[in-house]
């Protein structure tokens, strides 16, 4: 039987049906940035930065030309530093930090006494530990935000924009995310599952990415798993100012809050499924695609199984083939390409050639079919999330960990951005204009509605 409160919500729900319609033709009319995208699909430009730059296309006068896509950290491509990394054997996550928010590579002393820092910096106060473990829920995003607005209240200078201050707390943020989420997790298998609750300290001699994974489950990894999980970290690490929860960073900055509730605020955008949650929807689409076929080996049955997808006939019924497309990237996600060569030997490590093998012809075949059937006016191909979540998976990593793992890489970007935010010339609150398009109403005395 419905409540009477029930009732009223219903109600209530039922008379913003009408008040939340506005005619899509007014956009086009009114010449509104809908998402704040151009017609041509291009990002409006709304600021200057130094920081991140992604590239996927050349403008020109007849239009927007397709290009393989790269993607800058303060001016250097981030295959050049990834390539370098990997090839010296060296985890460079913590490299890559110190150029995002110094601006500068760091010689061989200066990332010592930055690994260093880090590391000082990766215990939790002993009642954040205990706030963890005694929560409930079961997303570790909403822990991470809640126990990022906690750490406000350990700091003794919370609300200081000075950049000194800006740089010790942006510091700290990046030292304790992976322990934050390391310990969250294990809380939510404990709870969840009845598994034994371990809490590992950081080890000093350990890399950011190694430490996470030690926290998470002890020595149980190998060294091609820490390799690849720092590589993850690198290519998440920062992706313009443009991106939804980077924007939303430097939106809640612009307004001169403190550094705990503008992360707060870019925690919650990047949980969005559209945003730092896709991969999880690409896993799922392929759990969907697997159990759907019977010989994935057979691109005839695969690409008529994505054509269902395409026609809304299977799967979630959105019509979307997730991980295929990218808002600024067209011929390739510089990130998906050095995240492709690391899943190979991680693959070959695990003895899973067969499903790299099958996620390979699921790209191809998924591009082709979408051209097929949609035509080729904008060109196509495998974004970072449609390796990503089969690559944690490879790891042995959990699903209630991908989306909090971009976090953990992301946080380096926020804080470059928000550092940026509040300390450049002219700087303004941020305050787009929204054109109310809603009738005058005379006002009604409530003796007469």
């Amino acid at each position: 039987m419905t409540t009477k409160k029930e009732y009223l919500i219903y109600k209530l729900s039922d008379e913003m049906k009408s008040c939340i319609r506005i005619d899509a033709e007014l956009f086009k009319k009114l010449d509104v940035k809908r998402g704040l995208r151009n017609e041509n699909g291009t990002g409006v430009l709304v600021g200057l930065t130094n920081i991140g730059n992604v590239v996927g296309y050349e403008q020109s006068a007849e239009g927007l030309k397709p290009i393989e896509g790269k993607l800058f950290y303060r001016g250097y491509e981030i295959c050049d530093l990834a390539h370098a990394i990997m090839n010296e054997k060296r985890f460079g996550f913590e490299e890559v930090a110190y150029l995002l928010l110094s601006g500068k590579l760091p010689d061989t002393e200066e990332l010592q006494a930055f690994r260093e820092l880090i590391f000082d910096n990766m215990p939790l106060q002993p009642k954040t530990m205990l706030n963890i473990i005694e929560l409930e829920g079961s997303n570790i995003m909403n822990i991470l935000a809640r126990s990022v607005l906690e750490l406000y209240t350990y700091d003794e200078n919370p609300d200081d924009i000075s950049r000194d201050n800006l740089m010790r707390q942006s510091i700290e943020l990046v030292s304790k995310f992976p322990t934050i989420i390391a310990y969250a997790y294990n809380m939510l298998r404990h709870k969840a599952l009845g598994r034994s609750l371990h809490i590992r300290h950081p080890q000093e001699e350990l890399s950011i990415a190694q430490n996470f994974l030690y926290m998470l489950k002890g020595p149980r990894y190998t060294e091609l798993d820490a390799r690849t999980l720092d590589l993850l970290l690198m290519i998440h690490a920062e992706h313009g100012g443009g991106n939804n929860s980077t924007f939303t960073v430097r939106v809640t900055s612009s307004s001169a809050t403190d550094t705990y509730s503008s992360i707060a605020a870019g925690i919650g955008s990047l949980k969005g499924p559209k945003h730092g949650g896709a991969n999880i929807k690409v896993m799922e689409m392929i759990k969907h695609i697997r159990e759907g076929i019977r010989n994935p080996e057979d691109e005839d049955e695969i690409r008529a199984y994505l054509d269902k997808i395409l026609r809304r006939e299977v799967g979630d019924r959105s019509g979307l083939i997730y991980g295929i497309g990218h808002a600024v990237y067209t011929k390739s996600d510089p990130r998906a390409v050095l995240l492709k060569e690391m899943a190979h030997d991680l693959a070959v490590e695990k003895g899973r050639q067969d499903e790299y093998a099958f996620m390979e012809r699921l790209e191809r075949l998924a591009i082709e079919t979408v051209y097929a059937r949609k035509g080729t006016t904008k060109t196509l191909c495998a974004n970072v999330d449609f390796y990503s979540g089969f690559v944690y998976d490879l790891i042995g990593l959990p699903v209630d960990i991908y989306t909090p793992l971009f976090a953990m890489a992301r946080i380096v970007g926020w804080c470059a951005h928000r550092n940026e935010e509040l300390n450049f010339e002219g700087k303004r609150i941020i305050r787009p204009a929204y054109r109310c398009v809603a009738d005058i109403n005379e006002y009604v005395p409530i003796a007469r509605r």
